[in-house]
């Protein structure tokens, strides 16, 4: 328990750029794999922040439309913006290269191009735009347990995508941080599963939860199948896109069961 709580801490530092005491780095080899199966339950504390703004705005009254642009600026200022990153250079890569070899070498390069500026602007739109549809039909603090429990599911979904596929490039990022093994994606799951069960259940009802894993799960599954045709694995940005996908994925759907 006590290595799982530096894995968490370690996850938060990872994902965020949330300030982790450098204790939990003492000797520590730099891989992710085994902290993978923190990642659930670091991401439901990268997101308070930004779903504490929603659900005070709520209350105070503000526009929900407004709330959500808010909530969605902290919780991009607290992960330094790392997913949709992923999210834009996946979208050029895949958008624009008519191969393998020329996605990668795009992906691999810092400029945005049109299909990762309409990624993000997508990304944003839906995400503001599902947020605020269920702020609008269900009390505040329901509305601020959706936004934690979607932050729950799309980081096991990254999970799920880092592990079912080989590495792309044997020299990249997500190569060298390592991969997560079985163990430790199925306690990714099994943490996802429980805290989702729990946060959504509770506020939007069993429909909204049924429907929700089904689609994030949907999602995830058609990610990796195009990823593992066009790259033949992941890559860090790949992994990012996952989240953000899923993220929208999800949160769309419970905008519509509400």
């Amino acid at each position: 328990m006590r290595e799982y709580m530096r894995d968490i801490a370690r996850a938060v530092a990872f994902l965020s750029r949330i300030p982790v005491s450098p204790s939990f780095f003492a000797g520590y080899d730099g891989k992710l794999g085994p902290v993978s199966r923190a990642f659930p339950l670091a991401g439901l504390l990268i997101a308070a922040p930004g779903a504490a703004a929603f659900g005070l705005l709520l209350a105070l009254h503000a526009d929900p439309l407004m709330a959500a642009l808010l909530a969605l600026t902290v919780q991009t200022v607290s992960t330094g913006a790392l997913h949709e990153d992923g999210l834009s250079d996946t979208a050029d890569g895949l958008g624009g290269g008519k191969d393998r070899e020329r996605a990668l070498a795009i992906m691999k390069d810092s400029r945005i191009g049109t299909y990762g500026a309409a990624a993000l602007i997508l990304s944003f739109g839906l995400r503001a735009a599902a947020m605020a549809a269920i702020a609008r039909h269900a009390a505040p603090i329901d509305a601020t347990i959706a936004m934690l429990a979607v932050a729950v599911l799309s980081r096991g979904a990254m999970v799920w995508h880092w592990h079912v596929l080989p590495s792309a490039k044997p020299d990249g990022v997500a190569a060298s941080a390592g991969q997560p093994d079985g163990d430790a994606m199925q306690v990714a799951l099994i943490t996802t599963l429980v805290l989702v069960t729990l946060l959504i259940w509770s506020s939007l009802g069993i429909s909204s939860l049924i429907s929700s894993l089904l689609v994030a799960a949907l999602a995830t599954f058609f990610v990796n199948r195009h990823v593992r045709q066009r790259l033949s694995g992941h890559t860090g940005d790949t992994i990012g896109a996952t989240q953000q996908i899923c993220e929208i994925a999800s949160l769309c759907t419970l905008a519509m069961c509400v």
